[in-house]
């Protein structure tokens, strides 16, 4: 039976039908309430015989004991005798009251609030209004004496006030001014030193045309200030009676919301309505503009932002101009953080909208220059080489990829060499190193200690950290890749990127993105210059950093093969990179070669044309790839470096948000709290002063993550149930859908408890790998171990070593050798991480424990 509870006004439980549940005497209902002030955690009996008398009586304990089972029995009536309580727990010393957070009113009361403070005026409102709905009356109303109620009734009450002042904040800027006035009349009768409220029931007064009613208001706030308080009113007050008596333009509704910004927005909208036709192509752009920036900004915006994008894309293709459809899908350059889709089919019709658009550019080119080498590259049977790179995500990626869409080959780098893959996804024998693992700024120095048994160091690529132009730092394994040669130390701080500790040592010669400097690779093979052929630059030889000198580059020239003549070329390009960048970002999570395929055509079109925006667009394509294995956090850790220094330089700043949200991330993964701690900081501080209310989101989310890591258990779920209030209404269900369930878990498995076994948790796409632990907590082994062998592999993000890890312990739990020996193999390149911390969400701790356990249970 599931069980409500409320504390907004005197205390009670509901059933599941809404009926009153006996809750006997008031002392009975004084545990209830000290146990939901304790918010989840465990209240030792001491306690609560101290905050029940305040001279406890001998057999006082015994007294609680008995409330308690009153309680028990009259909140799960239907509980079998002798089997243990699974809402109101024994636990340790004392007790704790298991309830969900939206069970107990105060408790989503505030996650109402807290939501609201993320949405735009009209999806505040509602939230608002339904969060004042649930108050019956002062919070904890029979216990206002009590101490142990005193902190908690204050801090309600406070938000409570904080409520109403943000709603009527809301109706104002919807244009309903004459609602708000009889609630701010009523609110300032009982707490009349709030001045924002006297500011707000003389803006609201002041809108219905009451101007002398708003001027009395304001005489009246400062009678009360001055005369009882012996202050004056603050600037706010004086500021809007002086607008007021001069009536001025700013306090018109139409424009009060954003003052004088928002005057500017609403004359400039008009003069575009009038002066653009309503069919004009420029609108499509622009629209995707304002998409761009909307998905932002969270919640109903990012909503908005993701249904209208699709049909941008085809209103752009209905009027066959494929550059202009090649526009509207790579202006969308929204940087994105989360592996997992929003929205999985949609991403699918926009890949496949890319591909079909990539190909009718290519096709609307005509037959290649004679100017460019007629040279195919071989096939070798590998990705990336003879196959169709127009080809869309196939079906195992989350599947929900489109069907391909064939089209002309543009054949992978041949200097790239993909991590380890499943069979048949080797690398081919002749491969150079592996750019992509190097190429993208240094982790920096915090990564020593960091990497696996025979890793090696970090990677001093991009940014030129320290290391001479000939050496090579391996991230991969022994065996499982080429060594990874140092990139062109292009988007490297001069400085060092935010987050490293100690200066970036740049080599002599490295150019840097943007400066206008020689542009070589570390290896010290030549780029081409801007103002240099890329006809030329294959002439020459390789056209990449780490390309093969004896061979020209077949990706380049597929490129250029297919590169219109004279200066149109550069546009053309980008416009391709920036194609080729949506679909990695839209491909991530899958198996499909594409999307790495993809991010690292767009990164080399990007470092070629020296353009800032478009590589870092293509950076966040290049982070989107990074999860074909475990242990690949130093890598990422690069990829976050070079963005954060490139858009400092150029001023990107969802790219920089990008960047250290990145890099927490990877520091994370790394046990390096000190430094994820500062990148949580920058990125906070970056989303208060450019208004991107996610961000916080993410950062609240890695704060639960580490106290989880630290063992501060009882914290960290707690934590972690205020961190999924933001998601609620964020706009991002990929990233919502089942996430706290699975941080319990694995705060529970990191603990050595057992599952939680809920009927009513929704696991959401994490469900297979929670099942088999669920099922071994419920004492059902047979049943646990048919389930891990339907357990799939997971989806290549962010969560893939926790998900490894959950296998893992589920098959050591149940014998299963062969699953164990698989999650062993996946998690082993991971030995030096924490599993699951590079999510920047939740951990199970270090894999190497995870390791241990396999390798002993498999002995």
């Amino acid at each position: 039976m599931r069980v409500g509870f409320g504390v907004l006004g005197p205390v009670v439980a509901w059933d599941a039908d809404g009926h009153a549940i006996a809750l006997k005497g008031p002392r009975h209902r004084a545990v209830l309430a000290r146990l939901i002030v304790a918010r989840r955690r465990v209240v030792p009996v001491s306690r609560l015989v101290d905050d029940l008398w305040t001279e406890p009586p001998p057999a006082a304990v015994g007294a609680v004991r008995t409330f308690v089972a009153a309680l028990r029995r009259a909140l799960e009536p239907q509980r079998p005798p002798r089997t243990p309580a699974r809402l109101l727990v024994t636990e340790g010393p004392g007790y704790a009251l298991r309830a969900d957070v939206d069970t107990v009113d105060a408790w989503r009361f505030e996650q109402d609030v807290s939501a609201a403070a993320t949405l735009p005026p009209d999806g505040a409102l509602p939230r608002l209004e339904q969060a004042l709905s649930r108050w019956r009356g002062p919070a904890y109303a029979e216990f206002a004496d009590e101490d142990w109620a005193r902190g908690e009734r204050s801090r309600l009450a406070e938000l409570r006030l904080h409520a109403v002042e943000r709603q009527a904040e809301a109706r104002l800027a919807l244009g309903r001014a004459a609602e708000a006035v009889p609630d701010l009349e009523a609110h300032l009768a009982e707490h009349p030193w709030r001045e924002g409220a006297w500011r707000a029931l003389a803006l609201a007064l002041y809108r219905t045309g009451r101007q002398g009613d708003a001027l009395a208001v304001l005489r009246r706030a400062r009678t009360l200030l001055v005369e009882q308080l012996g202050v004056d009113p603050g600037p706010e007050l004086r500021r809007l009676e002086t607008d007021i008596l001069g009536q001025a333009p700013h306090l018109d509704p139409a424009t009060a919301r954003g003052g004088a910004a928002a005057q500017v927005w609403a004359e400039a909208a008009a003069a575009y309505d009038r002066t653009v036709a309503s069919g004009a192509r420029t609108r499509l752009e622009s629209t995707v503009g304002l998409l761009r920036d909307l998905s932002m900004t969270g919640g109903g915006g990012l909503r908005t932002a993701r249904q209208q994008r699709v049909a941008a894309v085809a209103a752009a293709e209905e009027l066959g101009d494929p550059e202009l459809t090649a526009r509207v899908i790579g202006s969308y350059d929204v940087p994105a953080i989360w592996t997992r889709l929003d929205d999985p089919e949609q991403a699918a019709s926009i890949v496949a909208a890319a591909e079909r658009t990539l190909a009718a550019l290519a096709a609307g080119l005509g037959a290649p220059d004679d100017r460019a080498p007629a040279v195919e590259p071989p096939d070798h049977g590998a990705p990336g080489h003879g196959a169709p790179a127009h080809q869309t995500p196939g079906p195992e990626a989350l599947g929900h990829e489109a069907p391909g869409q064939g089209g002309p080959s543009h054949a992978a780098p041949a200097h790239e060499t993909p991590g380890p893959e499943a069979p048949g996804q080797g690398a081919p024998n002749h491969a150079a190193p592996d750019h992509a693992a190097t190429g993208h700024g240094a982790p920096g120095p915090e990564a020593p200690g960091h990497e696996a048994p025979g890793q090696g160091g970090p990677s001093h690529a991009a940014t030129g950290h320290g290391a001479p132009d000939h050496e090579t730092h391996d991230l991969e394994p022994p065996g499982q890749g080429a060594p990874s040669h140092a990139a062109t130390g292009r988007g490297a701080s001069r400085h060092g990127a935010p987050g490293h500790e100690g200066p970036a040592h740049e080599a002599p010669g490295r150019g840097t993105l943007g400066h206008g400097a020689p542009e070589r690779a570390v290896t010290g093979h030549e780029l081409p210059s801007r103002r240099t052929s890329g006809y030329a630059a294959v002439a020459r030889g390789s056209s990449v950093p780490g390309g093969d000198l004896d061979a020209p580059d077949h990706s380049t020239l597929s490129t250029l093969r297919h590169a219109p003549r004279g200066e149109a070329a550069p546009r053309h390009e980008s416009v391709r990179a920036r194609l080729l960048a949506t679909i990695a970002v839209e491909s991530r999570g899958g198996r499909s070669e594409r999307g790495r395929q993809a991010a690292r055509q767009a990164e080399e079109i990007a470092r070629r044309l020296d353009d800032p925006a478009l590589l870092a667009f293509a950076l966040n394509g290049v982070f989107m790839q990074t999860f074909d294995r475990a242990g690949l956090a130093p890598r990422r850790d690069a990829t976050g470096a070079e963005l954060i220094a490139l858009s400092e330089r150029h001023g990107l700043v969802a790219f920089e948000v990008l960047g250290h949200l990145i890099r927490l991330q990877a520091r994370s993964a790394l046990a390096d709290f000190a430094s994820a701690d500062r990148h949580a900081t920058a990125a906070d501080r970056l989303g208060e002063r450019h208004e991107r209310p996610l961000v916080s989101v993410f950062t609240e989310w890695y704060r639960a993550l580490r106290l989880a890591a630290t063992g501060q258990a009882a914290e960290a779920e707690a934590a972690y149930r205020d961190a999924a209030t933001r998601l609620d209404g964020a706009g991002m269900p990929g990233l919502a859908h089942g996430l706290l369930p699975l941080a319990l878990l694995c705060l529970r498995v990191e603990q050595g408890r057992p599952a939680p076994t809920d009927a009513d948790l929704d696991w959401g796409p994490y469900a297979p790998w929670a099942r088999p632990l669920v099922m071994l907590a419920q004492d059902h082994r047979a049943e646990a171990a048919a389930a891990l062998r339907t357990v799939p592999e997971p989806p290549r993000d962010l969560l893939l070593e926790a998900l490894w890890c959950l296998t893992g312990r589920a098959a050591i739990a149940v014998g299963d050798r062969e699953t164990m020996a698989r999650a062993r193999a996946a998690l082993a390149p991971a030995a030096a991480e924490l599993a699951g911390a590079g999510s920047g969400l939740l951990t199970l701790g270090p894999v190497s424990r995870h390791l241990a356990d396999l390798t002993d249970a498999l002995r």
